[in-house]
């Protein structure tokens, strides 16, 4: 990632060497996992009062402990000149509110991602939140429309269309570059369920 993209971004970044960001990876990713768990089991549970003030006890507690140090927001982290997203909204493998995204890339601007996305992510009654297929639509496209985050190209405008209600569970993302015309790319992606695609987008990216 170029020094340009720090620069418009407002990031600091942190160089971590392969081996070091295989351990903090190691390491957050798990507990990011967990509170994952933790959310949903929050959103559903129907625990009587005292297991529920004996979980607020524990959580206040753990939360406290972490608290104990932490890293300037802000902060960002690369790897072999690619950032390493920690905290992303999107796909932040320490960020526990985050869809549970990886991204897989298949070269020339296309990428791929399987996941399953729980109750945190409702809207409708068992059907996931618009917004949250925009989130993950919009950084699908930004990743093949930037090449892996390989080069600084951001959003310019993005266009979603809801085919119809996307259900919580297992779900696949696709993306992929479309066209290029000077400092702009064109990328378009898809959401899909078991019965096919849910929701379409198409995006323009400034480099």
């Amino acid at each position: 990632m170029s020094e340009d993209f720090g620069a418009l971004s407002g990031a600091t970044f942190e160089v971590l060497s392969a081996t070091e960001a295989d351990r903090v990876t190691a390491l957050y990713a798990p507990l990011a996992d967990a509170v994952r768990e933790l959310v949903e089991a929050t959103i559903r549970t129907e625990a009587d009062d005292d297991v529920v003030a004996a979980a607020l006890g524990a959580i206040e507690t753990v939360t406290a402990s972490l608290r104990q140090r932490t890293r300037p927001i802000g902060v960002s982290y690369r790897v072999d000149g690619r950032p390493l997203p920690l905290g992303n909204a999107a796909v932040g493998v320490c960020n526990p509110i985050a869809p549970p995204v990886i991204v897989h890339h298949e070269g020339g601007g296309r990428c791929w991602s399987e996941f399953v996305l729980g109750a945190a992510y409702e809207g409708p009654p068992t059907m996931v939140h618009g917004g949250v297929s925009a989130l993950v639509l919009d950084h699908m496209l930004g990743e093949a429309a930037s090449e892996g985050l390989s080069k600084p190209r951001f959003t310019g405008t993005i266009t979603v269309k809801y085919l119809r209600g996307t259900p919580l569970g297992p779900l696949r993302s696709e993306a992929w570059i479309e066209s290029r015309e000077g400092v702009k790319v064109f990328a378009r992606g898809t959401i899909s369920g078991s019965s096919g695609v849910t929701v379409e987008a198409e995006g323009v990216f400034i480099e």
